[in-house]
C-alpha cells in the first residue's frame, strides 16, 4: 500500500503540567501539545503523521485485500478505566478490531476520538494511549486519525473513547447471523464471563478478592485461522455486552432457527462460577472481550475447533450446542440436572458500565 510520506519530520509538542485543563481543549497550542504528547507520539505512523483532518488511504492497496469494505464504530465508557487484564484503551482497540473480524474482515485502520474530563492526570492518558498503541501493533492495525475534546469536571467520567475501524472482506468470505441451519454446530473459543467478573471485582463494591482477569484480546488472527480451516463458517459474533445468551438469541432470531446448548459443555472457570453463585448472576449473560460464538456446518466443526485450539486465544475452544429444527428464534439449554430451560434475551442489565 502506498503511503505519501511527509515532507519533513516536525517536532512534537510536550505538556509540562500534571493534569488536563480546559485550555487543553481550546484549539490552541495547549491542545496541540496534548494531542502530540498523548496520542501522536504513541500512535506514530505514516498515515497519521501529516496531521490532516482525515487519513488518506490508497484505494488500490485496500482492494488487494478483498472486494468489500467493512466499517464499524463503538464507544467505550468502562468503569474502572484500569482493571485486571486490561484498560479502556486496550478494550477500545480490541472491541473495534473484533467487530470487524467477526464479519470476516481483515482489520486495517482505526480512528480514536477521546472525550477527556478536566483534571485527569496526564500520566493516566499516556498510559492509556501506550496501551492502545501496543494493542494495535499486536493486532496488525494502525490508528490513523482521531479527535480530542476536553469537558468540564463532572461532564464525563475521566475519559470516554470512541473508535472506528475499517477493514476489507475477501471475495470468498460470506458470514452472517442469518446463515445458521439445522444441524450446524455452536462453538466458543474458551472460558466465558471473565471480563464481566473482572470488572465487577475491580470496582470493589462487593469487597470480594477475586483473581479473575479480563479476557480482553484482539481476535482477528484467531478468526483468520478459523476461516482457513472452516471456510463455510456460517456466523461469528463476539460475545460482549449481554454475553453468549444475547449472541445466541440474535443468531436464532435472525436465522429463524432454534438453538440448544449444553450446560455441561459450556466452559467456565470455577472462580467465575463461584463469583456468579455468590452474587446471583447468570454467567451466560456476563460480558466477554476475547470470546466469540461461532456457528459452523457439522462437517467442519472438528477442523474449526483444532484451528482455534492452535491459537493462543482459542486454547479452550469447545462445541457447546447445535442449531435445531425447533421453534424459530428459541434458545434453550440442557441443564446439569437433565432438564431444559429457556435462555432468553437479557432484560435490563446485570452489570453497568462494563465496556
Amino acid at each position: 500500500m502506498n503511503v505519501m510520506p511527509t515532507s519533513r519530520r516536525r517536532t512534537l509538542g510536550r505538556i509540562n503540567v500534571a493534569k488536563v485543563t480546559l485550555a487543553h481543549g481550546g484549539g490552541g497550542k495547549a491542545m496541540k501539545d496534548l494531542i502530540d504528547d498523548v496520542f501522536v507520539s504513541a500512535f506514530d505512523n505514516g498515515l497519521l503523521a501529516p496531521m490532516e483532518d482525515q487519513a488518506r488511504i490508497d484505494l488500490a492497496g485496500l482492494a488487494q485485500h478483498g472486494d468489500r469494505l467493512a466499517f464499524t464504530t463503538d464507544s467505550f465508557v468502562v468503569d474502572p478505566i484500569f482493571f485486571p487484564g486490561g484498560d479502556i484503551g486496550k478494550l477500545a482497540v480490541c472491541g473495534t478490531v473484533n467487530d470487524l473480524a467477526v464479519g470476516g474482515a481483515r482489520p486495517l485502520y482505526l480512528s480514536c476520538a477521546a472525550i477527556i474530563e478536566e483534571g485527569v492526570e496526564l500520566d493516566v492518558l499516556r498510559r492509556i494511549s501506550k496501551s492502545m498503541a501496543e494493542t494495535a501493533r499486536a493486532a496488525g492495525v494502525q490508528i490513523v486519525t482521531g479527535d480530542t475534546k476536553v469537558v468540564q469536571k463532572g461532564a464525563c467520567d475521566k475519559i470516554f473513547l470512541t473508535t472506528t475501524g475499517v477493514g476489507v472482506i475477501r471475495t470468498d468470505v460470506h458470514i452472517g447471523a442469518d446463515r445458521a441451519r439445522p444441524g450446524d454446530v455452536v462453538l466458543v473459543n474458551g472460558v466465558l464471563g471473565d471480563h464481566g467478573a473482572a470488572i465487577l471485582g475491580a470496582r470493589g463494591d462487593m469487597a470480594l478478592d477475586s483473581p479473575i482477569e479480563s479476557d480482553c484480546a484482539p481476535l482477528n488472527g484467531l478468526i483468520e485461522m478459523l476461516l482457513t480451516a472452516a471456510p463455510n463458517t456460517r456466523a461469528i459474533r463476539d460475545a460482549t455486552r449481554g454475553g453468549i445468551a444475547t449472541v445466541l438469541n440474535e443468531f436464532a432470531q435472525t436465522s429463524q432457527a432454534a438453538i440448544e446448548i449444553d450446560e455441561t459443555k459450556t466452559p467456565l472457570r470455577s472462580e467465575v462460577k463461584g463469583f456468579c453463585e455468590i452474587l446471583g448472576l447468570d454467567p451466560l449473560y456476563l460480558a466477554n472481550e476475547g470470546k466469540i460464538v461461532v456457528i459452523v456446518p457439522p462437517e467442519e466443526a472438528d477442523a474449526a475447533i483444532r484451528a482455534m485450539r492452535a491459537h493462543a486465544y482459542g486454547a479452550g475452544a469447545a462445541a457447546i450446542g447445535f442449531v435445531r429444527c425447533g421453534e424459530p428464534g428459541r434458545v434453550t439449554m440442557k441443564t446439569v440436572f437433565g432438564g431444559v430451560r429457556i435462555v432468553d434475551m437479557l432484560v435490563g442489565e446485570q452489570l453497568p458500565r462494563i465496556c
